[in-house]
């Protein structure tokens, strides 16, 4: 009897952001996960947060288009002292999944604790230990410019971790329709 093809998953993670968005992008088949890519979406140029929001939207459509993932998965805003912050990171990942429901990805979110649990077993980690988890995971060598990319790398890592992931803790949204009815409380 012949064994079964594992089935091979490409994965982009995505850390929302309007100075850096930081992005990574896996190749999972069965159990074994492998760099294809990460790096970042600078934007500390630009004053006007609608053409960052544009940026968002055109950079994170072009890697969809140029890479073909099975699936997006970014990290969820955060309560954060500062409103103003938080309302420009929701509407950063807003776009960001704007971009992968256009084209019919699927969507998942995890919390900040949730990826640094996923990738080094502590949901306190720092940036720099969970970028360190991530060179020994995947043997790559390279210091990133920004932590944003490690990070978007984690939360695609965090993704492949979660074994069921359509039922696991991450939401998954398969089209506009299914988020909206998903998330009738924040539509006004």
């Amino acid at each position: 009897m012949q064994k079964e093809k594992a089935k091979e998953r490409i994965i982009l993670g995505i850390d929302p952001g309007t100075v850096v968005l930081g992005y990574g992008i896996i190749r999972e088949v069965g159990n074994t996960i492998s760099l294809i890519s990460m790096g970042v979406i600078k934007m500390g140029h630009l004053d006007d947060h609608a053409l960052k929001l544009q940026r968002i939207f055109k950079k994170t459509s072009a890697l969809m288009q140029e890479y073909n993932p099975d699936c997006v998965a970014l990290e969820s805003p955060f309560y954060g002292k500062n409103i103003q912050v938080m309302l420009k990171l929701g509407r950063a990942q807003g776009v960001a999944m704007a971009a992968a429901l256009a084209q019919d990805i699927p969507i998942f979110e995890y919390s900040p604790r949730k990826i640094k649990q996923s990738v080094t077993g502590n949901g306190n980690a720092t940036k720099e230990q969970v970028s360190a988890m991530l060179k020994n995971l995947l043997k790559f060598e390279e210091t990133p410019q920004f932590l944003d990319a490690t990070d978007g790398l984690a939360i695609a890592v965090c993704h492949s971790f979660q074994k069921n992931s359509s039922t696991g803790n991450g939401k998954s949204y398969s089209g506009w329709s299914s988020f909206i009815k998903d998330n009738k409380d924040r539509i006004r």
